[in-house]
């Protein structure tokens, strides 16, 4: 089955950006298709999201969330790529990542989360989706990202201090939240040529 057969499910196809259609080069060499979520991808969201692991589902949820509801799955799959948008990484036609922005209401601030399947986390597909997203959002007139992650979350807080963007972090006791310009400075282009370098992946699509 294609990953991309269920296009005209979207409920602005006039709006789906083709732009953001790419590949992501793995750590490893291999090369994962990536795209704007569509709503005909909820079955495929329901299955990345039971084969998450617990651990996985804590840190993204910050909660023992098993189950996506029927409610959940259809905001998660319907966005208006403008104000919400969320892109997915495909390995043949298994979904293995999710990256997403929400804009908050009248601002310039979007909160941004991914999540990576277990057997594809310590591949670079968190980096490359917050490179996406970023991309795409600073296009869409955003100028910054938040984040709340758990304090033992390194791996995500790993994600943003590589990104090159100037990272404010806020500790407390269990939670960290995360504030930061997504304006394309020299260290963050920097970066992102390193670690394209380094995989052979080709730039933004």
């Amino acid at each position: 089955m294609s990953t991309h057969e269920n296009q005209s499910d979207a409920t602005s196809p006039a709006l789906y950006p083709h732009d953001l259609e790419g590949v992501i080069t793995t750590r490893d060499g291999r090369t994962l298709a990536v795209r704007p979520i569509l709503p005909g991808d909820a079955g495929r969201l329901v299955a990345f999201h039971h084969r998450l692991s617990a651990d996985s589902i804590y840190r993204r949820y910050f909660s023992l969330h098993a189950e996506l509801s029927a409610t959940e799955v259809a905001h998660l799959t319907t966005v208006d790529y403008v104000d919400r948008l969320a892109l997915v990484v495909f390995e043949g036609d298994e979904l293995v990542a999710v990256g997403r922005f929400d804009r908050y209401p009248h601002s310039t601030t979007a909160e941004v989360a991914f999540v990576v399947l277990d057997t594809h986390q310590h591949q670079g597909l968190g980096l490359a989706l917050l490179e996406r997203l970023a991309d795409a959002a600073w296009a869409r007139g955003v100028e910054a990202f938040s984040a709340s992650t758990l304090s033992t979350n390194r791996d995500m807080l790993a994600v943003f201090y590589d990104s090159g963007f100037p990272v404010e972090v806020v500790h407390d006791a269990e939670e960290v939240e995360v504030l930061f310009p997504i304006e394309p400075t020299a260290t963050a282009r920097a970066r992102r040529a390193e670690r394209r370098d380094r995989s052979g992946e080709p730039g933004s699509p």
